[in-house]
């Protein structure tokens, strides 16, 4: 069978498979819609918090990435991972006792104010918003490809199946949803990491394949990172196993992207929220060990896609003649995510460092000459020849093996299936932090179960809208719109988290302050400089690393000003100093 008819049964079988438990799972009650009941075992919380956190960027973007970057791509491997371990070990099981919904709650409740309970909800939206962005965009590059639609038309695709079961079921839906979606990225991404390992070096592990030697082809008997490096060598690039070649990163703008990306994860709050939808604090530390085994089966074996993609795109691209040009890139010419330009007249495709074009190219759609689709912008001047959107590595990777039809459908399922279970997740924080937050906590603490689930419900629908343009213009490829997201937790909701869990003297003025200050840096910062085109002015740092300075602003500014001001009530400090005891949590309900 052809690609897109396995594409079909695979997509098909696995949206039966969600759409059905969300069916099963659906709620009538906020406490089922916002935490699941209280009552998901740490195991299926463990593989749902793993799907939720492994995101687009992930299992799409990372590898991409690192394969375009080298070893310097490892900063989104350590900053990540480094961010969940710090997010299970210092912060989860506090919020799980304090036994509220959202961070916004947590947030109000703690700083005993409303106006810092609403400067946090439109953090958490504008974070959530940001994030989810990211994920209707790897939705449209998966459909894009792998249904033969435009990229737009797949994001309208995403929307529509993320609706239906984050709007039903909520977060118990989305919960058992989650441990499905998990199951199928895992495999998905294992299977033909497996596979390219046997092929490439005869060693079934990935994690040992990437680093062994090759057994087949003209490179038999070389070691596969050492041929990588070669080949970049010869055609201009930094080598690949190089930490920091030439034009790469400064070490602080690599020290503060990783750190952003650390603690932003750990202030995320679609994956905080997940720590309420077990019975206890012993299930909550439970549960993260679990997730961060399953996390590590993927992240381990990154590197290893990554290194297998980069060996055999350029074996099978560079110098090659456009007529007789593999299928992976013919069909991936046709969603506008490969393109190629003769700039010299010879029909062979020449691949090398820089930019083929001058920013990104834009298609009329139309086809040249020798096939390629014509480019609305103008070519630049360097040998490179070859547009290759990082965003593709992955899914296009079983393609340039050369692997059966059922495993290239199969990966697609994969990515959609990490997409869609994140977007879930952060929409459910979207509708928590308007329904429950606001409407609720702010507005109308008279409202009926039945009114907040609307009113949940509603606001699922208008972020979905909202997440779905951005997907269709995105400000960035999905992982640089992801660690936007997490620049933007990290200055924002790290600090008056970490703060009001250990110190007690922080109050309402000092975390209003901080939280404004830290954000507002960050988001005009990132703005600045990926949007109005300036230079990152803040000693070299670049926007995917001015999360660190804005969570640094916003604990200084946090503390001083706490000290500045009265101390909270002292109902308040004695609440901070029982959160830390590790016994007699409550239920994740408002009480």
């Amino acid at each position: 069978m052809s690609i897109l008819a396995w594409t079909y049964i695979m997509v098909g079988l696995t949206f039966s498979i969600y759409l059905t438990i969300a069916w099963i799972s659906r709620v009538k009650t906020t406490k089922g819609f916002y935490v699941a009941g209280g009552g998901v075992s740490p195991l299926a919380n463990g593989m749902a918090t793993a799907a939720d956190w492994m995101s687009a960027a992930s299992f799409i973007s990372m590898a991409g990435m690192v394969s375009f970057m080298g070893y310097g791509g490892s900063i989104y491997l350590l900053g990540w991972t480094g961010g969940y371990v710090l997010l299970a070990l210092l912060l989860a099981p506090y919020l799980r006792k304090f036994g509220k919904f959202t961070v916004p709650d947590f947030v109000g409740d703690r700083y005993y104010s409303d106006a810092a309970r609403f400067v946090a909800l439109i953090c958490a939206i504008f974070v959530s918003l940001t994030y989810v962005a990211g994920q209707m965009r790897g939705v449209g590059i998966v459909f894009s490809r792998f249904l033969e639609v435009d990229v737009n038309t797949g994001v309208l695709i995403g929307m529509t199946i993320v609706f239906f079961y984050a709007a039903l079921g909520g977060m118990k839906g989305i919960t058992y949803t989650q441990v499905a979606q998990y199951v199928v990225l895992i495999i998905a991404y294992m299977i033909p990491a497996v596979a390219i390992s046997m092929m490439i070096t005869g060693v079934p592990l990935p994690q040992l394949g990437f680093g062994s030697e090759i057994t087949s082809g003209p490179d038999t008997g070389k070691y596969l990172l050492e041929t990588i490096d070669a080949l970049h060598r010869d055609l201009g690039f930094a080598e690949y196993t190089q930490a920091f070649g030439p034009g790469s990163k400064s070490m602080l703008d690599v020290f503060c992207i990783t750190l952003a990306l650390m603690v932003g994860t750990a202030g995320l709050p679609h994956v905080i929220i997940r720590f309420y939808t077990v019975p206890s604090v012993r299930g909550a530390r439970i549960s993260a060990g679990y997730a961060l085994f399953f996390i590590a089966l993927l992240y381990t074996t990154a590197p290893a896609v990554a290194s297998f993609a980069r060996y055999n795109m350029i074996n099978t691209l560079h110098e090659t003649p456009y007529a007789e040009a593999p299928s992976w890139v013919k069909n991936w010419e046709q969603t506008g995510l490969i393109a190629w330009v003769d700039k010299n007249g010879d029909g062979i495709i020449q691949y090398g460092p820089g930019a083929p074009f001058s920013g990104r190219p834009s298609f009329t759609g139309e086809t040249g000459e020798l096939g390629q689709r014509l480019l609305s912008n103008t070519p630049s001047d360097n040998a490179n020849e070859v547009f290759i959107d990082r965003d593709i590595m992955v899914l296009a990777n079983p393609e340039i093996a050369n692997l059966p039809a059922w495993i290239i459908a199969l990966v697609a399922a994969g990515g959609l299936a990490a997409a869609l279970s994140t977007a879930s997740g952060l929409l459910i924080v979207v509708s928590s932090s308007i329904s429950h937050d606001l409407y609720y906590r702010m507005i109308n603490r008279q409202a009926s179960e039945a009114q907040r689930l609307l009113v949940g419900r509603v606001m699922i629908g208008i972020a979905v809208l909202i997440a779905g343009y951005f997907g269709i213009n995105p400000p960035g490829f999905v992982a640089q719109v992801v660690a936007f997201a997490f620049g933007l937790a990290a200055s924002s909701f790290f600090p008056i988290i970490v703060l009001g869990i250990f110190d007690k003297r922080t109050n309402r003025e000092g975390a209003i302050a901080g939280m404004v200050i830290g954000i507002s840096f960050t988001f005009l910062y990132i703005i600045q400089v990926n949007f109005m085109g300036m230079a990152p002015w803040f000693l070299g740092i670049s926007a995917e690393g001015i999360g660190a300075v804005g969570m640094l602003l916003n604990f200084i500014i946090a503390i001083v000003v706490s000290r500045l001001t009265p101390p909270p009530p002292a109902e308040v400090q004695a609440m901070v100093d029982n959160i830390r005891f590790p016994r007699g949590a409550g239920s994740a309900y408002d009480h």
